[in-house]
């Protein structure tokens, strides 16, 4: 059946009120028929993306995959939930920080698995086999819990779908104190604690329509594209520090994983109006380090736009030669740069720490082409267009993406339930090999050429940026 809007979605801006509720909380369960209660499968278990301030669980039917998963002989339970939004789920400010209250997304996605953990035996599900997965949002949520939380003993293995521990630049919560301001002040009975530094007693006793007229207002006077993103939160946190800083200590979870990104994540993110260098620069101090000098940031960015120059052959969407669009060239450029800086980069890192600390590990990069009616040319393989794939569902029908869709499903499914995406089982495929350090690839999914590529494209540009991650906030 269809996803449908006849639960309560968690409060979010670009919906009816009366499709909402701060009594969201909810998790879905899909099991293949007939299964007895004893029968202990895997269970997968998806976290939705939206910039944290977007998405719902009801928008994906795991229907797909649970019959895929039981038609190949490896049936699994799929699970998803919903998580609070905005400044519900991620407060931001120096009260909702000395109040403990930072991160709250995070806290219900753990919640939601400790859920996992007590009942999914009732299911016919194996509480001690559980995958988490995730795109965008739900991906960087997923993997944060690798830092510091008990996701060990919640999970066995994680897929992250286009999305790290920082992929959001990470700060302290007081960087976004106007914005959590803004939004107290547009909800009506606490405008006049906006300021006060203690507001959560007001907010607590304001109706949820005051509620949604804040949020709505918070997210209409934004200054940036996501402000309500994850924060540091102290030793004590779920995010002590910065993750590069993390794994140098070796302080993360050794979970089997697989990671991957789209071709160009960068392009969904930039601004189609860029056309200078000095546009450029400025979008991205953005993502910089405030602690950083401003010489030594100056001199970081200037290496980097010279590691990308204003070449569109080289340029973002990849393998598009001169084509521009009918935009500036720069916006190519920028969008190399952004979906490096963000994606790319932080996931190489990410699998090159693992991998080095002897921990399972699988790496993709999305490739198949995207319609034209349905995504502008000039985002090319972009942030997000993975997913309908993954849930059997791809717009395109042709052979090679309806190819692409079932193996793709048929490498998680098979991941799920062995740790690994090759099975043997199902559909034959190509072997997805173990990502390394002597042996540095990953998968190209494209059903017209599944194939291990080396994972060193754009090596100078994104050994520059792992070098120093402390500027760019990872």
């Amino acid at each position: 059946m269809p996803p449908t809007l006849d639960l309560p979605v968690c409060k979010r801006h670009g919906l009816a009120l009366t499709q909402m509720s701060e009594d969201c909380l909810t998790i879905n369960v899909l099991r293949p028929a007939g299964i007895p209660s004893n029968a202990k499968l895997p269970v997968m278990f998806w976290t939705y993306g939206g910039g944290f301030d977007e998405g719902f669980s009801m928008m994906y039917n795991g229907s797909a995959i649970v019959a895929q998963s039981a038609a190949r002989g490896t049936p699994i339970i799929y699970v998803n939930f919903n998580y609070r939004l905005g400044p519900l789920g991620f407060p931001q400010g120096q009260e909702a920080d000395n109040r403990g209250a930072l991160n709250l997304a995070l806290k219900d996605q753990l919640t939601a698995l400790e859920w996992v953990q007590l009942h999914i035996e009732t299911f016919g599900g194996d509480k001690s086999k559980v995958t988490v997965f995730g795109e965008s949002a739900g991906s960087i949520m997923t993997s944060i819990l690798f830092l510091n939380s008990p996701l060990a003993s919640l999970a066995r293995a994680a897929i992250f779908e286009s999305g790290s521990q920082a992929t959001s630049a990470l700060f302290t919560s007081e960087r976004r104190e106007p914005a959590w301001q803004n939004f107290v002040s547009a909800v009506p009975s606490c405008a006049s604690t906006a300021k006060s530094g203690s507001t959560f007693g007001c907010l607590r006793t304001a109706n949820t329509t005051e509620i949604f007229a804040g949020l709505s207002a918070a997210m209409a006077e934004a200054t940036e594209e996501f402000p309500w993103d994850p924060v540091l939160d102290g030793p004590l946190g779920l995010i002590p520090d910065l993750p590069s800083v993390l794994f140098q200590r070796g302080h993360f979870a050794r979970l089997p994983f697989i990671a991957g990104t789209n071709q160009d994540e960068g392009t969904l993110f930039t601004p189609t109006t860029i056309n200078s260098t000095d546009a450029i620069f400025n979008f991205t101090v953005a993502v910089s380090s405030p602690s950083v000098s401003p010489a030594t940031l100056d001199k970081s960015i200037l290496t980097l736009l010279q590691l990308y120059p204003d070449d569109p052959s080289l340029g973002s969407p990849f393998n598009t030669g001169n084509n521009t669009f009918g935009l500036s060239s720069q916006f190519k450029r920028a969008a190399a740069i952004d979906g490096d800086v963000a994606f790319h980069s932080q996931r190489r890192f990410w699998m090159e720490t693992a991998a080095n600390a002897g921990v399972p590990t699988f790496g993709y990069l999305f490739t198949q082409p995207q319609l034209p009616t349905v995504v502008p040319p000039f985002l090319g393989v972009s942030h997000g267009s993975e997913v309908p794939y993954v849930y059997g569902a791809p717009t395109d029908t042709s052979a090679s993406a309806t190819l692409i869709s079932h193996l793709m499903i048929e490498y998680w499914v098979s991941f799920a339930t062995s740790l690994t995406p090759n099975d043997g089982l199902g559909i034959p495929r190509p072997e997805w090999t173990q990502f390394t350090p002597k042996n540095q690839a990953v998968i190209q999914l494209n059903g017209a050429n599944i194939t291990m590529i080396p994972d060193d494209f754009r090596g100078e540009q994104m050994a520059f940026i792992n070098s120093d991650p402390v500027i760019w906030r990872h």
